[in-house]
């Protein structure tokens, strides 16, 4: 290896240390903020659905058993 191909390797090394910083800091400051953003807004969708499917089972029990069985035959049927 010569001299000249050395430097280049460190300056290929160094480069790309750059990038994983930059890369770093881009995660740290922008997409974890968004991802925690958007998990928390999919937690409060899933909570008001649930809630409302509570409701909904309350109102119509025997609908949502009748419901809950036919679900369970078609999925038994579909595993066979």
């Amino acid at each position: 290896m010569t001299a000249e191909s050395k430097t280049e390797d460190g300056d290929v090394l160094e480069q790309i240390g750059q990038l994983r910083a930059q890369v770093e800091t881009l995660l740290r400051e922008r997409v974890t903020p968004f991802v925690e953003e958007a998990a928390a807004q999919a937690e409060e969708i899933a909570g008001q659905q649930t809630e409302a499917l509570a409701g909904h089972i309350r109102a119509q029990p025997i609908v949502s058993v009748l419901i809950a069985a036919g679900v369970g035959y078609l999925l038994g049927r579909l595993s066979r």
